[in-house]
Formats: structure tokens, sequence, C-alpha cells
């Protein structure tokens, strides 16, 4: 099975709309370490620089056994997307506060690095914590529900 790389904070932290699906452009040895999931997308973000999107600050760790064809761990990689998804990424960037962040790292059925990347506006300290009260609220009732089944058989 090969693992995704998620980024927690990215939900936390912003305020996600449009999703979208790009392909991610990687050297040999980066596909080894992401496979082996050595990779963080914490801290990683992207940006539209002359019609392309380029993924900052992902950091792939270099593979054990890459010796001299490793890459830099945080070097800016390529998103692939079609013209209109990128259009439509540069037109909601307009709009102040808005970013693009990577959610999360898969490979598909075919065997590409795919990521998933989403628009976002920043959320406030205020929201950030209602967010985390609402997932604790949400973890009480299911685990109320799950003795109370518990106890029933």
């Amino acid at each position: 099975m090969v693992p995704t790389i998620n980024n927690h904070k990215a939900r936390r932290d912003y305020f996600i709309g449009d999703e979208f699906e790009a392909g991610l452009e990687l050297k040999g040895t980066e596909v080894k370490s992401l496979r082996a999931a050595q990779a963080s997308i914490e801290e990683a973000f992207a940006r539209v620089e002359n019609n392309q999107v380029w993924l900052y600050n992902a950091h792939i760790q270099p593979y054990a056994f890459g010796n001299r064809f490793n890459v830099d761990p945080l070097r800016p990689r390529r998103l692939l997307l079609h013209k209109s998804e990128i259009k439509r990424l540069s037109a909601q960037l307009i709009t102040k506060g808005m970013a693009i962040v990577p959610l999360r790292i898969f490979f598909n059925a075919k065997g590409y690095a795919k990521v998933i990347i989403g628009v976002g506006k920043g959320k406030s300290q205020v929201d950030k914590r209602e967010t985390i009260k609402r997932k604790e609220a949400d973890r009480e009732v299911s685990r109320a529900i799950a003795d109370k089944m518990k106890n029933r058989g």
C-alpha cells in the first residue's frame, strides 16, 4: 500500500474553497522518497508564475540510496494543471488573503504522483479555536455513541 502525505495544518489554518488535482513533476529519487512517505507539506504553498504553478517549501527527504542523483529537498516543483485550471486559480488569487495550499500528496492508480491543492483564505485565531472546539465535540459524541453500543451488546 502506498501511503499518502497529508497537510494537517491546512484545514485548521485556512477556509478551503475550490480544490484541484495536479500532477507533480519530480526527479527519479524523489519518487522513491515519496513512496516511502519521506515527505512533509506542512509549510508548503504554491504560486502562479508565468502561467505555471509552482510548489514551494515541500520537503521531500533525499533518498537514502540515491547518492549523487539526490536533489535539493526544498527545491520548487512544478505542478501540472490544464491552462483553464491555472486561469481559474489566478482569478481566485486576486482576492486579498487567498493562498494556494497543498492538502494531500498521493499516487493514483497509474502510479503518478498527484497533489490535491486548495484555494484557501486564512483563518483568524478565533476561527481556529472554534474549529478545534467543534472537532473535540464531535470526538466526544462519537465516543459516547461507541460506549453506548459497547454496553448494549
